[in-house]
């Protein structure tokens, strides 16, 4: 299926679900939450934190809450929309329209945002760097500067210099790329701190 058709087959079921959009729009209208559009489309928020959106889709339409696994859930009716993949953000699907319980919904969302101003939230997983190995294990090892600036890096940073070595399939590539990085991790940036600003 082309692009287009993709996008006309989303506008359709986005338009299909309409109706329940605004109703949820001028529910939402009546709490704290500021409306920000994110991503295409339009999130509530408290104090700059995603808290609540809606979604149209082919056979159902969705409340998103972000921090939703948090919620109390007593209706059980939050999913998780990808198993395995999704820690926190929770959906509320609705299959009819009279699914739809504004004064239910409205329930969830105050829950939603007195965890937020309690300061309630998941956080990210802290993702723990691969152990340095081969050439840059030995540079590390032979230069202590370079290993206490190394291990002063995020472990994000450390993950992207240890992939960019390790990449390399050559071990020519390898003992350049180890040259170039030095200074750079010496100096506290990342590999790719030029392109995020």
């Amino acid at each position: 299926m082309e692009n287009s058709d993709r996008r006309q087959q989303r506008e359709q079921y986005a338009l299909q679900w309409k109706h329940l959009e605004e109703k949820f729009h001028s529910l939402v209208a009546s709490t704290k939450l500021v409306p920000e559009i994110k991503w295409g489309t339009t999130i509530y928020t408290l104090n700059g934190k995603n808290i609540v959106a809606f979604g149209g889709f082919k056979n159902f339409a969705s409340i998103w809450f972000y921090d939703g696994v948090l919620l109390s859930d007593p209706l059980k009716v939050l999913v998780n929309a990808s198993e395995g993949k999704t820690k926190a953000l929770r959906q509320w699907r609705f299959f009819k329209d009279d699914e739809f319980k504004s004064s239910e919904i409205k329930k969830y969302i105050q829950e939603a945002i007195k965890l937020s101003e309690k300061g309630m939230t998941v956080l990210p997983e802290r993702n723990t760097p691969p152990e340095p190995s081969g050439l840059l294990k030995e540079y590390l090892k032979k230069d202590k500067n370079f290993q206490l600036s190394f291990d002063k890096l995020t472990a994000g940073r450390q993950k992207e210099y240890i992939e960019y070595i390790e990449s390399a399939k050559r071990e020519e590539t390898r003992l350049s790329r180890i040259e170039k990085i030095i200074p750079m991790v010496i100096a506290g940036t990342g590999l790719y701190d030029k392109y995020k600003k």
